[in-house]
């Protein structure tokens, strides 16, 4: 239940790095029991302040205010033992331990100087029950899938005397139904008097389950309002300083009748039965359910998974990729899911992941042609419009919409003929994903083919050409723009039709 008491405020907090104002004299108040949404763009300053309030941090400046209690800044420790936790987008999890070790993880429950299991299992089972989610604690939480792991996340924070509780893009990974359940476990905890700071780049969930909403850009706090008492492109004017329609403009050229790829009766890990052609100039979406199998399909089209049966006609020539570099070295290049753990090496500058695939190309007799190396990731970071200081600045230190680009540009940079792109705008910002958007238009007017994995249903029929949707392994059926809607997709995706 909302009340008018603040459990939690920022008062002009500044972060300075060197050259860099993180943070510009913000200044937030959380109430007792709302949720509260936390939007702008990547590199608006929204995980920096949130890293003040778990100790992550030290502001140069400003205080921290927790019932009634100021801080010049606050450490780990004290930020749990005031009920402040958070959950970021990659969980903090032990997968061999059971779901209710882990809810107790770095808490456990002892008695007589052992473990005592029996506890921390009632302990676990009391707040799942309280939540409203039905689990086995005893399992291994490498055997849920990634909504049930969210949920252990949420139950580990409540461990813990939670009062206050930051979710970092918490559906970024998550089904639709999975999503519900977050959304109802949300409002649980509302209805418990906790504080929920909620943090995501999707607007609609925004509207679903916030009260206020606070908009950061270029590290200010522009405006913090009423949910009900603003709109889509409100929010996004106010994220990105301009007005920015959410565009899915078509490509200015149509696709040919020439089929660059072909897939016949393709079979393999989590894949049955897979057959499509993708035409030159095309940008074909690939829709369905998570774990329908249509990343494992581009896996084993780009070489990084096991084919168990089916055939590729590339450019009508027979391929078998036996490995990603295979694949590649054809035309065909993946830019994967999970950019940071597929995509990148993080703790390499954007030349070195740029240049990377191409080492060979740009060396004779082993020796490498430095020249050819900066002027190709020049032209590349022009390309993509990719935003950094310079090529020399860490991949790890980058927005995901510039990580995003990264993976990108590496990948262009081989001249592929066809880029799949799994996911392409997960975890980036509005205005981000209009770069992305218009790039892809680009390449498709280049005469590239594109295949385009995505959840966000929007994203799906705004930016696909044409639909095959996937169910339980297999080509479902196919759409064309004209039979496009929300629910022709999911009738296909439910096996429906």
């Amino acid at each position: 239940m909302v009340n008018n008491s603040n459990v939690l405020e920022f008062q002009s907090i500044v972060k300075r790095y060197p050259g860099v104002l993180a943070l510009n004299h913000v200044s937030i108040a959380f109430k007792r029991g709302e949720v509260h949404a936390l939007v702008g763009e990547n590199g608006a300053g929204k995980s920096t302040l949130i890293k003040t309030a778990t100790g992550a941090i030290e502001p140069t400046s400003g205080k921290i205010v927790i019932d009634g209690e100021e801080y010049s800044h606050l450490k780990p420790d004290t930020s749990r033992e005031k009920g402040i936790a958070v959950i970021y987008q990659e969980f903090n999890l032990v997968n061999d331990l059971s779901v209710a070790e882990n809810v107790f993880l770095g808490n456990r429950k002892c008695k007589r100087g052992l473990v005592d299991m029996k506890t921390m299992v009632a302990e676990s089972r009391r707040i799942f029950d309280e939540l409203g989610i039905d689990i086995d604690t005893g399992i291994r939480v490498r055997e849920l899938t990634t909504g049930y792991q969210q949920m252990t996340e949420i139950a580990k924070a409540l461990s813990q005397n939670t009062k206050i509780l930051i979710m970092d893009e918490p559906s970024a990974s998550l089904t639709s139904r999975e999503v519900e359940m977050l959304f109802q476990i949300v409002k649980r905890l509302k209805e418990a008097g906790v504080t929920v700071v909620y943090i995501s780049h999707r607007l609609d969930e925004i509207f679903e389950i916030s009260d206020r909403v606070s908009v950061l850009r270029d590290g200010e706090l522009i405006e913090t309002l009423e949910t009900k008492d603003t709109n889509r492109q409100e929010l996004i004017s106010l994220m990105v300083g301009r007005k920015l329609s959410e565009s899915y403009s078509d490509p200015a050229v149509k696709p040919t009748d020439e089929v660059v790829l072909e897939i016949q009766h393709l079979s393999g890990p989590g894949v049955k039965d897979v057959s499509f052609q993708l035409h030159k100039g095309e940008i074909l979406g690939l829709g369905g359910l998570i774990g329908a199998g249509r990343t494992e399909t581009v896996q084993i089209i780009s070489g990084a998974n096991r084919r168990y049966g089916g055939r590729i006609f590339f450019h009508g020539r027979e391929i078998m990729p036996r490995n990603p570099r295979d694949a590649v070295d054809l035309g065909i290049a993946l830019v994967p899911e999970d950019r940071k753990k597929q995509g990148l090496m993080l703790h390499m500058s954007i030349a070195e992941n740029i240049a990377f695939p191409s080492l060979s190309d740009l060396s004779r007799l082993g020796v490498l042609n430095h020249d050819k190396i900066k002027k190709m990731v020049t032209e590349y970071k022009s390309i993509l419009r990719i935003k950094a200081p310079s090529a020399e600045q860490l991949a790890g230190n980058l927005s995901g919409g510039n990580q995003q680009k990264i993976v990108l540009a590496k990948w262009l940079a081989k001249k592929p003929d066809v880029i799949i792109l799994d996911e392409p705008t997960r975890g980036i910002d509005v205005g981000a994903k209009q770069e992305i958007y218009a790039i892809m238009n680009e390449l498709v007017e280049a005469g590239k083919s594109i295949i385009m994995i995505s959840s966000d249903m929007e994203e799906l029929l705004g930016k696909s050409g044409r639909i095959i949707v996937f169910s339980e392994g297999c080509a479902a059926g196919e759409l064309k723009k004209d039979e496009f809607g929300q629910e022709a997709v999911l009738s296909l995706a439910s096996g429906l039709n």
